[in-house]
């Protein structure tokens, strides 16, 4: 079994592999292989041409992050200890990767951890995408060290520790390779957006945690695929959060928490009418709507085994929302 690869999920990516790839291969020591989900632009004839030695794994279709990682890695199994998912829009630094493993092979109780993750469009702050590691309040929010909703901070050195979180960020995730199939991996109805959160937190129902590695540092151009724009990204954040509710709480403990996230969701439809548009509005009810209906994707495999060990309870925040709009606490450190 080899140590680690690095794992990279492709769907009509050329021009981000072409911009980020050469560089990843300069600063990485493990091996890389690129998942092709189904891409339809030059991509594969690029990377046979320019990188014949990196390895690809063609799907015949788009199955979205969650699947689309669970079905490249299913061909990875058992080769491999640690698995680093990395987005195909992000710059990496000198030794990146090795810090990660080393900060798993050094704790046995630590599944996954997240770097540094810093904004490649906004040099000197934080990205929206994990920044210095995440957190989920009461409610199920999530936020970040260096990202309190939309409000980033600027990297002055803050956070460059290693400390154990709630969640890591998808957009650069090292994970210890059987448990991630033990699991059952990303549940495969999220599609994409907030499958690592719920897998981060299934991993601490089982009595695992996550790290952050402030040692080693990426940098995220974001929106590569689906941007902050687009309503089907407003309608996957919420309905997967929906999802990875009911499946990472017991029923007692979830019907509380919905009945108030119905409360503050309906905030946020208002909120969204008002700023984005009628379609952001919009998909907020078509997520309810869907998580309702949708059984098979609530109760996918046996997520619903939950545990509640004290280790996955979520922090002390109770509403993030709360906190930022009406208490005025705007960054991590004025959450205490």
């Amino acid at each position: 079994m080899k140590e680690a690869a690095i794992v990279i999920l492709n769907y009509n990516g050329e021009t981000m592999l072409r911009q980020y790839l050469p560089q990843v291969i300069g600063n990485s020591v493990f091996e890389i292989v690129v998942v092709d989900n189904g891409s339809k632009d030059g991509s594969i004839a690029f990377l046979q041409k320019d990188f014949p030695n990196v390895s690809l794994i063609l799907l015949k279709e788009n199955h979205g992050y969650s699947k689309g990682y669970n079905l490249g890695l299913e061909e990875l199994k058992g080769k491999f200890s640690y698995y680093l998912l990395l987005n195909s829009d992000v710059e990496v630094t000198p030794g990146w990767d090795r810090a990660m493993v080393d900060c798993l092979s050094e704790k046995p109780a630590v599944a996954a951890c997240q770097p540094k993750v810093l904004s490649l469009s906004h040099k000197g702050y934080f990205d929206y995408a994990g920044a210095a590691g995440g957190f989920l309040d009461q409610l199920g929010y999530p936020y970040c060290r260096g990202r309190v909703l939309h409000l980033l901070e600027e990297d002055q050195g803050q956070y460059n520790d290693s400390i154990e979180l709630d969640w890591a960020s998808g957009a650069c995730f090292c994970v210890k390779a059987p448990l991630f199939h033990q699991l059952g991996g990303f549940n495969p109805y999220f599609f994409s957006h907030m499958e690592e959160i719920d897998l981060c937190w299934r991993m601490r129902n089982e009595g695992y945690k996550i790290h952050y590695c402030g040692q080693s540092a990426v940098y995220h151009l974001g929106g590569g695929t689906l941007s902050q724009t687009n309503p089907f990204k407003t309608y996957l954040n919420f309905r997967n959060s929906l999802y990875m509710l009911n499946s990472n709480l017991k029923f007692d403990s979830f019907i509380k928490v919905f009945l108030w996230r119905m409360v503050m969701d309906f905030g946020a439809m208002l909120h969204l009418l008002f700023t984005k548009g009628g379609k952001h509005s919009k998909a907020v009810f078509k997520a309810y709507w869907d998580f309702l209906t949708n059984r098979q994707a609530v109760n996918y495999q046996e997520f619903k085994k939950v545990k509640q060990l004290k280790s996955a309870q979520p922090k002390a925040v109770y509403s993030i929302i709360l906190a930022y709009y009406l208490k005025g606490k705007k960054k991590y450190s004025q959450l205490s």
